[in-house]
């Protein structure tokens, strides 16, 4: 149940930014280029808007195993020691995005103690930049996840995008049709 609502959370925000984004950026190309005008705050509304996409958006890479991974020298051994090696990678990337949810957590709180509003917007700029709390605590999820899954056996790494094998694949694939 709790991964369903993170699952689902995670790809309405991305859905939402993906298209407000998109929207944003048309509409103010079309004022500008068309009736010579456009609004102030949409480049940084949409700067800060792109950075929250990759926030959310590394976090389901990480889900649906869209990185490229560098795997080959960690194939080379048998399927004990990936998995040992890949929990220990878990392990560090959870530290690390640790370090950095709290290094943004002091952020934001000094943020929000001076006040400062961004450039363009009204808006707290504590509050434009909370986001990277949210991103950060998807990765650390969807980190936790993974290692718990090495750590029952259930995958002996992260999933990743297997471009090589891919355009293999591919190949085959308009071989076979060549060949009919």
């Amino acid at each position: 149940m709790f991964l369903r609502i993170i699952n689902r959370a995670e790809e309405a925000v991305i859905c939402i930014l993906l298209v407000l984004t998109t929207l944003i950026v048309f509409i103010d190309v079309v004022m500008r280029f068309g009736f010579n005008t456009g609004f102030m705050w949409s480049q940084e509304l949409t700067l800060h808007m792109s950075a929250w996409f990759v926030l959310f958006g590394s976090s389901y890479g990480l889900k649906v195993g869209s990185h490229i991974g560098m795997d080959a020298f960690i194939k080379l051994f048998p399927r004990f020691v990936r998995r040992c090696l890949s929990s220990i990678a878990a392990l560090l990337a959870i530290a690390y995005c640790c370090l950095i949810f709290y290094g943004s957590w002091i952020y934001l709180a000094k943020m929000k103690m001076i006040g400062i509003d961004l450039e363009d917007l009204p808006i707290p700029a504590w509050i434009a930049h909370s986001p990277l709390l949210f991103g950060l605590g998807f990765l650390i999820i969807r980190l936790l996840i993974i290692l718990w899954s090495i750590i029952t056996d259930k995958a002996d790494g992260f999933k990743h995008a297997d471009e090589a094998k891919e355009s293999m694949a591919l190949a085959e694939e308009i071989e076979a049709e060549e060949a009919l």
